[in-house]
């Protein structure tokens, strides 16, 4: 099974419901919008972070026009050293890729050991944007859908204002 049949099946299962745009291979939002414009979605930028020590994870989901203030993020959840995790941490843990980071890495997280965290600001009635584990698609999916996908996968969130 490739991922994004993975993805697909999970989602299916779930009787969870999306649109799809698939379209040539891409690595950031910047370059998915020539392909996906004039659908309604927040366009979401997909973080994996580790501690210092590469013993704590962290999947952040903003909208992608933010920067993210590391240092700021690390008060809120009470870490001093932040990074970005390195190619090798990411295929561990989600199984993906840089440029393929999204929320359906996750199902290839079974040690339940990464933190999902929501800037405030994306989580509303429209629907949010990823990679379905596959950088030829673009999945718009709501934030209830979202929700019901992480819950059945044993992962909580949290969300914040950054």
């Amino acid at each position: 099974m490739t991922p994004y049949e993975q993805v697909k099946s999970k989602l299916d299962e779930l009787n969870i419901s999306y649109d799809m745009v698939e379209h040539p291979p891409v690595y950031t939002m910047e370059e998915a919008d020539k392909y996906i414009e004039g659908k309604v979605g927040i366009r979401t930028k997909s973080l994996f972070l580790t501690d210092n020590k590469k013993r704590r994870y962290y999947l952040v989901f903003m909208d992608d026009d933010k920067r993210l203030d590391m240092k700021q993020f690390g008060e809120i959840i009470g870490e001093k050293h932040l990074k970005f995790a390195s190619e090798n941490l990411l295929m561990e843990k989600l199984g993906l890729k840089p440029g393929f980071v999204s929320i359906f890495g996750l199902l290839n997280n079974t040690q339940k050991d990464v933190q999902v965290y929501f800037e405030k600001d994306i989580v509303s009635d429209i629907p949010l944007t990823f990679h379905p584990n596959d950088n030829t698609k673009t999945m718009f999916i709501g934030m209830d859908d979202l929700k019901k996908f992480l819950n059945s996968l044993g992962f909580s969130y949290h969300v914040v204002s950054i």
